[in-house]
């Protein structure tokens, strides 16, 4: 006979380990976006504050706003200091993935106000950045190399792919992947925080358009980090819709490419995506052209990728 009152009683045990099997896991970074565009716009150009959650010890990972995206962050109570603390105490150091304006116009310019730190990337982006704008000639020269008078505020930290750096007054590691991005090279940083990363491309070409590997040696070395679910997210680029021709292309990615570089993925990582958390960034105005990029990915994500889209002085915690 069919007993109500033991299989209430069953179903009431049980339900605490239901509510655990739904519980996401804990965050592990915050992320505040400066500024998401890829163009255009010049108040809202690439650049993203990340630290471990829980610490004001952050990184910008490319620096093409920083002023007007803190000012929005402080408006929005995403930091509870004025704007002028987070530029000169919260940010311990920038790391840019390649010397285009609009992922370092805003760090040049905020440099007179700024306190001391360190400018991670490649040897190549930094020595644009020695030979075209820290000079006397665009702009002061604010770091410890380069034309005189150095006025000593910043110091180049080259970066080699294939080992890992400490960042320096952080509680983060790094490890950088070359890209390629049209005429240039372009860089994507693995950071950590303990046994949890998050990997941010800068502007980067499909493998198939840039007649590159470099995506696909990418997509090898954090495989296994998917895998494992210790990869919290990838910050990748979307510039274009679909109809842009490849020749118009200039080493950007389209919602096609971007699906086709996930299921190259998802093949090294043996495994499903789905769940996996991808934040668009780099998306360029018209905003009739992003509203394009936004539908044609959603129509295109059959591996269930959770896209996310960050908008400017807003945190977000993964």
């Amino acid at each position: 006979m069919y007993n109500h009152r033991k299989f209430s009683l069953f179903a009431f045990l049980l339900l605490p380990v239901f509510a655990l099997a739904q519980v996401k896991p804990a965050a592990s970074f915050r992320i505040v976006p400066l500024g998401v565009l890829g163009g255009a716009d010049e108040s809202n150009l690439s650049a993203y504050m990340l630290a471990p959650k829980g610490s004001l010890n952050y990184i910008c990972l490319d620096a093409g706003t920083l002023h007007y995206g803190i000012a929005k962050g402080a408006a929005n109570k995403t930091f509870a200091v004025p704007a002028a603390v987070v530029l000169r105490q919260y940010i311990k150091g920038y790391f840019i993935s390649h010397a285009h304006l609009d992922h370092l116009a805003g760090m040049v310019m905020n440099s007179p106000d700024d306190t001391s730190k360190n400018i991670y990337g490649l040897k190549s982006t930094l020595e644009t950045l020695k030979n075209h704008y820290f000079t006397w000639e665009s702009w002061a020269n604010f770091t410890d190399e380069g034309s005189a008078p150095q006025l000593k505020k910043y110091h180049y930290k080259p970066l080699e792919p294939g080992s890992e750096t400490v960042i320096e007054n952080t509680e983060m590691q790094v490890q950088v992947f070359p890209l390629s991005h049209s005429n240039l090279t372009s860089t994507a940083f693995l950071v950590r925080s303990k046994d949890s990363y998050i990997l941010y491309l800068g502007d980067t070409g499909a493998d198939e358009i840039e007649k590159s590997h470099n995506l696909h040696s990418l997509w090898a070395a954090v495989a296994p980090l998917v895998k494992a679910k210790k990869l919290k997210a990838i910050m990748i680029e979307v510039s274009f819709p679909n109809e842009q021709p490849d020749k118009s292309l200039f080493g950007h990615l389209t919602p096609r490419l971007l699906m086709n570089e996930m299921s190259e993925l998802g093949k090294l990582a043996g495994g499903t995506l789905n769940g996996l958390n991808v934040v668009v960034t780099h998306l360029k105005p018209p905003y009739k052209s992003i509203t394009k990029i936004k539908t044609q990915l959603k129509a295109a994500n059959s591996l269930g990728l959770n896209l996310i889209y960050p908008q400017q002085g807003k945190a977000v915690e993964f």
